[in-house]
């Protein structure tokens, strides 16, 4: 009887000329995407929230040039409305969430073109920066507007004499959400529609192709 060609326990070789089949998952090959570092993106996100924040100046400037008057007048013992069916207190509030629309997608968009990709950071960057936004145009608004002391303003003007409500915003919760919601839409359809796509997975090269 003839010894086995091949000893127990040892692993059968294939001949060099064999096709080789590529293993089942091989792993792909590294892709440079252009995707930033993260210190990169936090100090992109950083200026983004920055601006952001300083372009609510811009925000109460508007509001207070563009949103609709409240007429009071006094009879020298009290402040009435000249108009108690008015709707300029909601058309202010009104005036206040379209501008902060506006706002909002524009910084989206900007967003967009100089960084051309989406991201975490950036994204809470835009909440952040557009509510901090609101807050401080707000603020502005309110701040230059008529004054607030409204007794003092009737008794300054004299009764019968109309003069201007100072700047309130009844909803401001929802007025305050406007900019950052718009801007974290408006980034995501562009990032969605326009954005960078995932490279395709690259096999390696020196793996060999199955027999036909």
């Amino acid at each position: 009887m003839t010894a086995p060609l091949t000893p127990p326990h040892q692993p059968h070789e294939p001949p060099h000329d064999a096709v080789g089949w590529p293993a089942p998952y091989p792993p792909s090959l590294p892709v440079d995407d252009g995707a930033p570092s993260t210190a990169t993106e936090l100090r992109q996100a950083a200026v983004v929230a920055a601006v952001s924040t300083v372009a609510g100046v811009a925000l109460g400037l508007l509001w207070l040039w563009l949103a609709p008057r409240v007429p009071l007048i006094s009879d020298g013992k009290a402040v009435f409305l000249r108009d108690s069916e008015g709707e300029s207190a909601v058309g202010a509030d009104g005036t206040f969430v379209l501008i902060a629309l506006g706002f909002g997608a524009l910084a989206a968009a900007l967003v967009f073109l100089i960084h051309r990709r989406g991201g975490v950071a950036l994204v809470l960057a835009l909440a952040v920066g557009g509510v901090l936004g609101s807050a401080l145009g707000w603020g502005v608004g309110t701040y230059f507007g008529p004054t607030h002391d409204v007794v003092a303003h009737a008794r300054e003007v004299g009764p019968n004499v109309v003069f201007d409500a100072p700047l309130k915003l009844e909803m401001w919760a929802g007025a305050l959400l406007a900019w950052p919601l718009a801007a974290m839409i408006v980034h995501l359809i562009l990032t969605a529609l326009f954005g960078p796509r995932d490279p395709d997975p690259t096999w390696p090269e020196d793996q060999a192709s199955p027999p036909a």
